[in-house]
């Protein structure tokens, strides 16, 4: 007879940490939250039983810090540390160090992710209990010289990855070997910043690939299962982001096949608890499968097996921590129905998907009938640069696929973020798509067809909306006594003339100023706007400047040209480069005074663990360097000046 845990701490934030509390909650157990000073309002702290501040906003002196995690577990009395999934959840000196304070890591043993983590080793592992695996390097610890060899070799396309880590950071498609060195080193920047390891692989690339994922649950007694798979083709720069299960591509055969695979690469490295094994397969013949990693926690996708199996994974992650044996053998698992997730990310389509942030002004986030939003948001709350862009995830389930993709694109609709851009309406818009629909899936379907999914400006009626709010704004509200001063009204009303609209300048930014009037048939309310433009009626939710619809938003704002001249946007112009998302710069590669060339790296700024190259626009002299490495900017920040080289010979 096993006892469950009285507390639990969740070393993790936003909407992972959300998610583990419901479920300790449910179960009875009391949950610790931690915070940086950046969450200290944040929804996991609120939802949370008590709460410990760990360290100011960076991730490095907050959620990385380890003495200060497990002191915060000894001052609560926990006795188990759930890892969620991120920042430590894949650390074996983590999971090792929880071990050694007495506290139950839950998760699986620290030498099994140690070995899965390194995926130069998971592969020969895995491949040794009979698992395929993608053609690629071998060895560890390969230097530059050495990766781009084997990329040769293997010929291109490769593809590099970090051997530390996952979720798709730091890798990087190569198509032209030209460019190798360049972007190995790249990868290697990213993966040292992401995962505090740069070591690199190299794998064959497989053209339009399906990535289809296994989830297993392994107990401590030998017992391992498999959950059926997740489709997770989906993806913009190897970020999954939509994810659904079961997988149009299987056939119960193939599935069979996959599924023993992956408990084999579970037993290979001793694996306990939740954990999903995932796999390249070629579109054209699924039974040609070969692993690719293994990712030792909980998955951001889990929620599709959940609502398929009817098993609650977090529940079986604490019970399989606290020693309880599976209580079922593979034959028992069943899958009903069909579930499709969307990952909701603070970045903005219009502007190439560059992460975002603000303060949620109104939120309204759909639950029940068939769909579930797991998410770590709430009112007046900030989203900043330093953490991952995932602020939310919109499930649907129904009996087949088409009516979880109909409840899907509804509950996108339905999702209301005002006051930070997301990709909402980007998705909804996407689940939509003829070969989405039709489960005509592959790894590079998003970016050949994303473009076509960005709306191209902004709609006439979005500007309509706001000259209806500014007009709204003018009129007069009645006196005590009920009465309204006729003269007062913003009528357009004028002595011995003709009735004339009021016109407001208005701008989206990235956009051309436009001048609207609003239409006659509009109606505001303090949260809801509507507009009935060319006979057609449209409905918006509003917060101040912010207007949304469908899953989409718009910040407009009142245009004054003299204001925008004497700004810093009046810099603006071919020779400015201007930080296209808030973050941080880590890199500075040039200085005033010298000569670059066209296209040249000049800066790197990075938010939300995405990293954004500022080349030079033309060859010339930079002349503004307004910036230093670790300095942090707000978006349009104005961080350098190249001039042409005969503009700034003369300025000389």
């Amino acid at each position: 007879m096993t006892t469950m845990f009285d507390t639990v701490l969740v070393a993790n934030r936003g909407e992972i940490a959300v998610r583990v509390i419901r479920t300790l909650r449910e179960l009875g157990v009391r949950s610790v939250a931690v915070f940086s000073d950046a969450d200290a309002d944040a929804r996991h702290v609120r939802e949370a039983d008590t709460a410990v501040r760990i360290g100011p906003p960076p991730a490095a002196e907050s959620y990385l810090n380890v003495p200060a995690l497990l002191e915060a577990a000894r001052r609560t009395g926990a006795q188990a540390v759930h890892p969620g999934y991120g920042f430590l959840a894949e650390n074996a000196e983590f999971a090792q160090a929880c071990t050694d304070a007495g506290l139950a890591f839950i998760g699986p043993p620290a030498s099994a992710i140690a070995l899965m983590g390194d995926k130069i080793r998971a592969k020969e592992t895995v491949a040794a209990y009979g698992v395929p695996v993608v053609p690629g390097s071998s060895g560890s610890g390969l230097t530059d010289a050495q990766l781009e060899e084997s990329a040769r070799e293997i010929g291109t396309p490769v593809l590099l990855k970090p051997s530390a880590g996952g979720g798709g950071k730091g890798m990087r498609l190569v198509r032209d070997a030209a460019v190798l060195g360049e972007e190995i080193a790249a990868a290697r920047r990213e993966a040292r910043a992401s995962f505090g390891d740069d070591t690199l692989l190299v794998e064959r690339w497989i053209d339009r690939p399906r990535h289809i994922e296994i989830q297993v649950l392994a107990d401590a007694h030998g017992n391992v299962v498999h959950l059926g798979e997740r489709e997770c083709s989906l993806q913009r720069r190897h970020q999954k982001i939509i994810e659904e299960a079961p997988s149009v591509l299987l056939d119960e055969a193939t599935r069979a096949a996959m599924g023993e695979a992956a408990v084999q690469a579970a037993r290979s490295c001793g694996y306990v608890g939740a954990g999903t094994v995932e796999f390249i397969v070629p579109g054209s013949d699924p039974s040609s499968y070969y692993f690719m990693e293994m990712n030792t926690r909980l998955q951001v996708e889990h929620p599709v097996t959940e609502l398929i199996t009817g098993l609650d994974l977090v529940e079986w992650q604490l019970r399989v921590a606290a020693g309880e044996q599976l209580p079922y053998a593979q034959e028992d698992i069943t899958l009903t129905g069909w579930a499709i997730e969307a990952r909701v990310c603070a970045e903005d389509p219009s502007r190439g998907f560059l992460p975002s942030g603000g303060t949620v002004l109104a939120l309204s986030e759909p639950q029940g009938g068939g769909v579930r939003t797991d998410s770590g948001l709430s009112e007046g709350v900030p989203v900043g640069s330093l953490y991952d862009p995932m602020l939310s995830k919109v499930i649907a389930y129904g009996p087949d696929r088409a009516t979880a993709l109909r409840k899907l694109r509804a509950a996108l609709a339905d999702t209301v973020i005002l006051g930070v851009p997301t990709n909402a309406g980007f998705l909804r818009r996407l689940l939509a798509h003829p070969d989405v629909v039709s489960g005509n899936l592959d790894t590079g379907l998003v970016a050949r067809e994303a473009e076509g999914l960005v709306p191209d400006g902004v709609p006439d009626e979005v500007y309509a909306a706001a000259a209806a709010v500014r007009l709204d704004a003018l009129v007069p509200r009645p006196d005590a006594g009920g009465w309204t001063d006729p003269f007062s009204v913003p009528s357009g009303w004028r002595t011995g003339g003709v009735r004339a609209p009021l016109l407001f300048p208005l701008r989206v930014a990235g956009v051309e100023p436009v001048t609207q009037s609003a239409p006659a048939s509009a109606a505001v309310t303090p949260t809801r706007v509507t507009v009935e433009l060319d006979g057609v009626t449209h409905h918006f939710h509003r917060n101040g400047d912010w207007l949304g619809r469908d899953g989409d938003t718009w910040h407009v704002q009142d245009h004054d040209p003299v204001e925008a001249s004497l700004s810093g946007a009046g810099r603006a112009g071919a020779d400015t480069l201007a930080a296209p998302m808030p973050g941080t710069v880590t890199v500075v590669k040039v200085a005033v005074g010298d000569e670059v060339e066209a296209g040249q790296s000049l800066l790197v700024v990075e938010a939300m663990k995405m990293e954004h190259v500022i080349s030079a626009p033309h060859a010339g002299t930079v002349t503004e360097l307004d910036v230093t490495a670790g300095a942090t900017v707000a978006m349009d920040q104005i961080l350098a000046v190249v001039a042409p080289l005969a503009e700034a010979e003369g300025a000389s």
